[in-house]
Formats: structure tokens, C-alpha cells, sequence
């Protein structure tokens, strides 16, 4: 990477994790967003990366809220999320090598998709929080954490609809993401495919990460909660779209 690439990813990864702070997730998707778009990093390797700078993330934002973590709902959602997760790891070495425009469609649509839940409040329904419910978003989300380490949607939209505080639903949040993605790692240390030694200087976005963290925290934005998820839904559309649209029409020409 070349200091200019570096600069710029370690703004990024600064950037989500404030964002990830303030609204209990994007961090991967923002990332993943800009990456894809900007192509500073291969998307295997930006997977790679993120992985361990949610650990990093996680590890902040739990060092205070652990005791809000619903520790039932995390492992019933663990369960379905590990082994999907090596489905979805899968399913990004098949597509990575062989279709580079399905892989980049399959973001940009996530993307565009999970921006919309950024909008207004989640209606609370008492009865999304069986075990089957669990497991089926947890596995959701666990294929989507395998391919990009972007396991949040799936799993958000299914716990900001329990009757649980806020705090319990962005801290159990972040110990899933922190689960799925020590998880993640390992599997990429077993298929040997880690980056290589010339992008071992991304690693060092762990320090703007701690530090939007830590900012996110002590330093929000002026502005209202409504407004702040509106900005980010704006930026995570317009990535999403340009990351979907420009492969699509590859695909049909």
C-alpha cells in the first residue's frame, strides 16, 4: 500500500468506528463500501483486515458495557452464526476467483439494503425472540460475516425488535461481531490465505479505530440522533448503488 492508500484507509477505518459507536453498527459496511469502491484494499483482504479491527473495536466499546451483553441471546445467535460463517467464507472464495462482478453486485446490495435500517425507530415485537428466530438471523448473519465480515444486518434487524434497552442491544450486538469475526480469522489462518506482508500496514487502522471509538464517546456530533442516521444512511446508499449498479450493467452486457 502506498502511504497516500494508507492515509486514506486509516481515515476510513477511524470514520466507521465512530459511526459503529454512535449507532451500534456499519463498521463493516462502511468500510467494505468505500474499499470496494476505491479499491485500496482486495475485498478478501479488506475482509481480513476488518476482521481484526472489529476485535479492536469490540474490545472498546465492551470494556464499559460488557455487563449489558445478554449472554443467553449471544450464544443461541453464536450457535447458527460460526458455522454459516464458514458457508459465507466459502462462498467469497468461489466468487472472488471466479465472478468479481456477483461478489461486488452481493455487496452493493447489502449495503443498500441495510441502509434502510438506519431510518427511524424499530417497532418492538414481542415474539421475534424464540430460538428459531435467533438462529435464523444468526445465520443470516453469520454467511454475511463469513463473506465480508459484515455480519450486523440480519442480526440488527431482528434484536432492535426485542423489548430489551438500548444498551443490551448494541453491547450483545458488538460480542456477536466480536465473536463472528475472531471466528473469521481463524478461518482465513487455516485456509492460509492471510494477507500478504505489503498489506500488513492496514493492521495499524486499529489506532484510528481506538481512537474514533474513544471520540464517538466523549466528542458526538452536533447533531440530533434522527440527523446523524440520516447523513450515514445517505453516505451508505449512495456506496451501495454505485458499488451495485455499475456491476450489474456489466453483467447484462
Amino acid at each position: 500500500m502506498s502511504l497516500l492508500d494508507l492515509a486514506l484507509f486509516f481515515a476510513l477505518a477511524g470514520v466507521a468506528a465512530y459511526v459503529q459507536t454512535l449507532t451500534g453498527f456499519a463498521f463493516g459496511l462502511i468500510v467494505m463500501g468505500v474499499v470496494g469502491l476505491s479499491g485500496l484494499l482486495p475485498l478478501r483482504d479488506a475482509a481480513a483486515v476488518l476482521s481484526i479491527l472489529t476485535l479492536f473495536n469490540a474490545a472498546a466499546m465492551l470494556k464499559s458495557g460488557w455487563t449489558h451483553v445478554r449472554l443467553p441471546t449471544l450464544w443461541m445467535i453464536c450457535c447458527a452464526s460460526i458455522p454459516m460463517a464458514l458457508v459465507g467464507y466459502g462462498m467469497l472464495d468461489f466468487f472472488a476467483n471466479t465472478h468479481l462482478l456477483v461478489l461486488q453486485l452481493l455487496l452493493g446490495a447489502i449495503i443498500v439494503g441495510s441502509s434502510f435500517q438506519l431510518l427511524g425507530e424499530a417497532k418492538v415485537d414481542v415474539h421475534r425472540h424464540g430460538a428459531g428466530a435467533m438462529l435464523l438471523y444468526g445465520g443470516l448473519g453469520g454467511i454475511m460475516g463469513g463473506m465480508f465480515s459484515t455480519s450486523g444486518p440480519p442480526i440488527v434487524y431482528h434484536l432492535y425488535r426485542l423489548p430489551w434497552p438500548r444498551e443490551a442491544v448494541r453491547e450483545t450486538l458488538v460480542a456477536v461481531f466480536a465473536i463472528n469475526s475472531l471466528f473469521r480469522t481463524v478461518f482465513v489462518f487455516a485456509d492460509g490465505t492471510f494477507p500478504e506482508p505489503s498489506m500488513w500496514p492496514a493492521f495499524l487502522a486499529v489506532f484510528p479505530v481506538l481512537a474514533g471509538t474513544y471520540l464517538a464517546r466523549h466528542l458526538p456530533p452536533p447533531l440530533s440522533k434522527q440527523q446523524f442516521r440520516w447523513l450515514v444512511f445517505v453516505l451508505l446508499l449512495a456506496s451501495g448503488l454505485s458499488l451495485a449498479i455499475p456491476a450489474l450493467i456489466k453483467m447484462l452486457t
